[in-house]
């Protein structure tokens, strides 16, 4: 069953490395689809399918102006993403510093033969 949620869909349009050279891309000024497919050896109807799951992300933005159709990046999704990531690793960053001092602690009782303190 595929993601749905805003978070999910972004981690799976980043998981491919062309959608993130397409990113990549973009970042730098928005470009027409034309630009976009030139440097990848692939068809048409792939790059638009990489350009589907891009906007269904949110990553990507597409204008009509008569006949051209340009792309421009999105960075809210990013942020969010990166806000995520941030916040698991912060989240990581205390537990294990708690494991470590748990470590520490224990290393100190055994170096000192204190005996360890009696659980519940």
């Amino acid at each position: 069953m595929p993601a749905t949620d805003p978070l999910s869909l972004v981690f799976a349009a980043l998981a491919d490395p062309t959608r993130r050279e397409i990113l990549s891309r973009l970042a730098h000024a928005p470009a027409t689809v034309g630009e976009v497919a030139e440097p990848f050896a692939m068809s048409a109807p792939a790059i638009s399918q990489h350009l589907k799951v891009l906007e269904r992300a949110g990553l990507v933005s597409r204008t009509t102006n008569a006949q051209w159709r340009t792309l421009s990046m999105q960075a809210e999704p990013l942020d969010q993403a990166s806000a995520w990531v941030e916040e698991q690793r912060r989240e990581w960053s205390l537990r294990l510093d708690a494991v470590e001092a748990h470590v520490q602690q224990m290393k100190t009782r055994t170096e000192t033969n204190d005996p360890p303190e009696e659980g519940p």
